[in-house]
């Protein structure tokens, strides 16, 4: 396995800012399609987004703490939210967005640990699990498998 080079703190908040604009998109991408789509086949997953919005609005707030603790200021602006009026599209747009989510954390949490800073990687660890949760309620919806996430 390929040893990952310790970053810079300075760099590391830029990834995480990077990390808490998404998840800001998420926020607000969970909120807007679980109260547009339409149709008895998207009530249970409209249930799911409304449930994943606080999720990851709590993932957000954990990321703002680290950043605050490497001493940088929390980006105030999210991701561009992709719109359709299909929602299948819209599943899978936030389909996407869970992948590179939980493929970023993945690199974040080598860049943690390459730079000593263990509680970075853990607080990483328990929001993966949650990103995990959502990608299967998503693909599930869609009535299709996990994408597989390369890192």
């Amino acid at each position: 396995m390929k040893k990952t080079p310790a970053i810079t703190r300075k760099e590391m908040i830029e990834f995480l800012n990077e990390d808490l604009a998404r998840e800001f998109q998420s926020v607000i991408t969970c909120v807007v399609y679980s109260q547009t789509m339409k149709g008895a086949k998207y009530q249970h997953i409209a249930g799911e987004l409304q449930q994943h919005a606080g999720e990851e609005l709590e993932h957000a707030i954990k990321i703002a703490k680290q950043i605050d603790y490497f001493n940088g200021t929390p980006v105030p602006t999210p991701n561009a939210v992709k719109m359709s009026e299909d929602p299948d599209d819209m599943l899978r747009f936030e389909l996407e967005n869970e992948r590179v989510t939980i493929l970023n954390y993945r690199e974040r949490i080598r860049q943690a640990e390459a730079m000593g800073e263990y509680a970075l990687s853990e607080v990483l660890r328990e929001i993966i699990v949650q990103e995990q949760e959502h990608l299967t309620d998503l693909a599930s919806a869609l009535g299709e498998e996990n994408p597989k996430i390369q890192s």
